[in-house]
């Protein structure tokens, strides 16, 4: 019955144990890529039996997605917070750090220049009031200057007592 034009495998061969004209003349790309879709469907098959199995719903695994997703969240907040927290503590401290700098090279610069006797005398004359001898020192005060510095006689504060007088005034009173 073969011999009609029937063939005897489901290839579509001619005769038993050929393969087909067809398959032979297929490249081995279009077999590979035949295969590839075969196992993909069988995979898409297995994913849709497992949530079958376990009796999840298209709902239920969007739920359980986002519980995971969540999950992941909350797992990265903590560490993240803390990086961030730290990160603005460094670059705090990398400004203190170009402000003590910059601090440090000012005070470098203002002992060199005190290492000069010229710019010393020139502090105590300025500061200290000090006259070198045979100078004659004067101090001009202009009404303006005594208001300004606060220093009228109006304005200041009586002398602290010394402590044997305010211990005396606390026995005698007491």
């Amino acid at each position: 019955m073969a011999e009609r034009g029937r063939p005897r495998n489901r290839r579509g061969g001619g005769k038993a144990g050929e393969a087909p004209r067809s398959v032979l003349r297929r490249p081995r790309r279009a077999r590979r890529e035949r295969r590839v879709a075969r196992l993909r469907r069988l995979g898409a098959g297995r994913m849709a039996d497992a949530a079958k199995a376990f009796g999840l719903s298209t709902t239920r695994r969007a739920a359980l997605a986002a519980i995971v997703v969540c999950a992941l969240a909350f797992t990265i907040a903590v560490p993240l917070r803390t990086y961030l927290s730290q990160r603005a503590a460094v670059v705090e401290q990398e400004q203190r750090l170009a402000e003590l700098k910059a601090e440090v090279a000012r005070l470098e610069q203002r002992r060199e220049e005190l290492h000069d006797p010229a710019q010393v005398e020139a502090e105590a004359r300025r500061r200290l009031r000090y006259v070198m001898p045979g100078e004659t020192p004067y101090m001009v005060q202009f009404p303006e200057d005594t208001t300004r510095d606060g220093s009228d006689d109006e304005n200041r504060s009586p002398e602290p007592k010394p402590w044997y007088e305010m211990m005396w005034e606390d026995v005698t009173k007491g």
